[in-house]
């Protein structure tokens, strides 16, 4: 099987879990899926509540499920909640971040309980 390339034209970006690459990619059905997790009344409204407050553990599932689907992988929320990642939270709060950055071209956002320095 070859491995395939995320297209950063098309938003996509390419994630390591479990020993293997992955595309994630947030589609309009997987930002709809994003808006009622958050409570969002619509794009805009979601950036901004994504910038104002730190993701718990449940939002990061939220994001990277949404991601995986659009990039052509066929998971649950119950199934990305047993992925692993070498750098544990903070590795998915990283790609997380990414994928977010690749859609909206937000800021970081750090996950909950996250370091901030100083």
């Amino acid at each position: 099987m070859g491995q395939q390339l995320a297209n950063t034209h098309r938003g996509e970006i390419a994630a390591g879990f479990e020993g293997r690459q992955w595309t994630l990619c947030l589609t309009l059905g997987g930002l709809a899926e994003l808006e009622s997790h958050f409570g969002a009344s619509g794009l805009s409204d979601l950036t901004e509540k994504l910038a104002a407050r730190p993701l718990a553990a449940r939002d990061l599932i939220a994001i990277l499920t949404a991601g995986l689907r659009g990039g052509g992988h066929d998971l649950t929320a119950e199934d990305v909640a047993e992925l692993r990642h070498e750098k544990g939270t903070a590795g998915f709060a990283s790609v997380a971040a990414e994928l977010l950055q690749a859609t909206f071209a937000v800021p970081a956002i750090e996950p909950e309980g996250g370091s901030r320095g100083g």
